[in-house]
């Protein structure tokens, strides 16, 4: 049997080599603790980790984050980080998240087989090494540019933003909708993780990164209003978005 352990500051480096080895898939867990640490207070990004042992090595974990979801990385032992992970926060459950098969068996492990759920789909990865990245012609020739937004076109981003879960995440209260794409908006420019698109200094078209790390990033929130889908903006703003984060980074 493992050993269970809640893991705490100090524990990051063990809890690195055992993610790195499912880079994929672990995305939410290592951007979310390299971007606030292991405590566990409520803020943003934070949550509870609990991790299977294995003579020291740690072979499952499990978190449980300041917005309810629950994100798991466990190829084995993970009843048992489940189980513990939830008994260890004390938060409610908003959903679950990691590779598709862990998820159906935590879902089951937790009572939700049979529950309605606002979105249940398995997502397919894509992957791309940035040098095979390919630049659209629009983009290469500057007749549109990818830019980090301006601080006046954030209302406007917090409009696509709600937009976006509206259409693709199954959220149906506007107004709760906009509060949250707000704060989501106004933490994605902080942490600069967001890029707009603009042809003749209008916005177009929006993408973000969802989890960002020094050698990988996640695009997530890709948008491009109704009107203007079908122009070749969506590729156009993706593109942009990584050329910045490969000059920025590692990548």
């Amino acid at each position: 049997m493992p050993t269970l352990r809640t893991l705490q500051p100090g524990d990051e480096v063990s809890l690195e080599s055992f993610l790195l080895q499912h880079t994929d898939t672990s995305m939410f867990l290592r951007s979310n603790w390299r971007a606030v640490g292991l405590l566990d207070q409520g803020a943003r990004f934070q949550g509870t980790y609990i991790a299977a042992y294995i003579d020291e090595t740690i072979v499952a974990v499990a978190a449980h984050f300041w917005n309810g979801m629950i994100v798991i990385q466990a190829p084995v032992h993970l009843p048992e980080v489940v189980q513990a992970v939830v008994a260890q926060s004390g938060r409610a459950i908003s959903g679950i998240s990691g590779p598709a098969a862990q998820v159906e068996a935590t879902k089951s492990i937790l009572g939700f087989s049979n529950r309605p759920t606002q979105l249940d789909e398995a997502e397919i990865l894509f992957s791309l090494g940035l040098r095979d990245l390919q630049i659209p012609e629009a983009l290469a020739s500057a007749r549109v540019q990818c830019r980090l937004p301006h601080p006046e076109e954030l209302e406007l981003l917090t409009e696509w933003c709600a937009a976006f879960s509206v259409e693709t995440l199954g959220q149906r209260d506007i107004p709760s909708s906009t509060t949250a794409s707000r704060l989501v908006i106004e933490a994605r420019q902080s942490m600069t993780m967001h890029w707009v698109l603009v042809e003749e200094d209008t916005p177009v078209a929006y993408s973000a990164f969802n989890a960002s790390l020094p050698d990988i990033v996640q695009i997530g929130g890709v948008w491009t209003p109704p009107a203007l889908r079908g122009k070749g903006y969506a590729k156009s703003v993706v593109a942009g978005s990584l050329l910045d984060a490969r000059s920025r980074s590692h990548l």
